[in-house]
């Protein structure tokens, strides 16, 4: 498998590995891949690496920040 780092990779093989990974860009009609496209942008623009936009994407949902906050489980000490 061929490295997909920026600096193995020129902008026209970032776009075809987003375009690939993500299915048909050209029909972003259906509301999501748009800002998944979106997402990649700065991966096809040599800006940051996939590992680090996938990182902060998942970081998002790892922090629990916008979670509910807990209750407790109603045991009293």
């Amino acid at each position: 498998m061929k490295s997909l780092k920026i600096a193995d990779t020129t902008r026209e093989e970032r776009e075809q590995i987003v375009a690939e990974s993500i299915g048909n860009l050209s029909g972003l009609c259906d509301g999501c891949s748009p800002g998944i496209a979106e997402m990649y942008q700065e991966y096809i623009d040599g800006k940051k690496e996939l590992r680090e936009i996938n990182a902060e994407f998942r970081a998002g949902y790892m922090s629990g920040a916008a979670g509910p906050e807990r209750s407790g489980c109603g045991i009293t000490e």
